[in-house]
């Protein structure tokens, strides 16, 4: 059943003003988010077609826009669209499994998406969208939650069941990719499978689904 434009501005609103990973962290004082939450995500009331990241970077923390980065471009090429459809919240919502930027680890690498926001927020998120048809499952976190069981042992291993997700009866239909980082390319380079055969089918879909 969806929802109004008054209950989708609500829900918006109470996600932007979420600051449970600063004020209650879910283990305690000394997992408190280090900064100041802000909270990125793009729901839709008309997008056929949603984006599950893992957590926003520090640039997408500043610019407060979603996929605002070089992930961002491969992710737009891999989609075969441009900035301007790409934000256009009627063809796609953009929901990652943490909204705040995590922070980092002593490696200096992202850490992965607060604890506390997917059992907060992603069930009510996907209600509130109940009209999206192609969820995007981009890395481990948001493989697990929308996948459950059904993911494989491994990313690679359950991007690479790609036709099992996707070719089903499931609605809406999950397509896992790999993140879109540049750290990646190393990954791309050893599954080329993965341009030659996933890729033309998800800008199929993708141009379906937009237009």
């Amino acid at each position: 059943m969806s929802v109004s434009l008054q209950e989708m501005q609500a829900l918006r609103n109470a996600i932007a003003g979420c600051r449970v990973c600063r004020d209650a962290p879910m283990r305690g004082e000394a997992d408190r988010l280090p900064h100041e939450p802000r909270p990125v995500a793009v729901l839709s009331a008309t997008a056929r077609i949603l984006i599950a990241g893992q957590a926003p970077g520090l640039r997408v923390h500043e610019s407060g826009l979603p996929f605002n980065d070089a992930s961002g471009d491969r992710l737009r090429q891999w989609l075969g669209v441009d900035r301007d459809s790409f934000y256009n919240p009627d063809h796609f919502a953009i929901v990652p499994m943490g909204f705040c930027f995590p922070g980092y680890d002593a490696a200096g690498s992202d850490l992965p998406p607060r604890k506390e926001c997917a059992p907060l927020w992603r069930q009510k998120a996907m209600a509130a969208m109940p009209q999206i048809e192609l969820i995007l499952t981009i890395g481990q976190y948001a493989q697990a939650w929308h996948l459950g069981a059904a993911r494989m042992g491994s990313m690679t291993e359950t991007v690479a069941e790609w036709r099992r997700y996707l070719l089903t009866n499931r609605s809406p239909a999950v397509l896992p990719l790999p993140h879109p980082s540049w750290r990646n390319s190393g990954w791309l380079k050893r599954n080329p499978w993965f341009e030659a055969e996933l890729l033309p089918v998800l800008r199929d879909r993708v141009k379906n689904l937009v237009s």
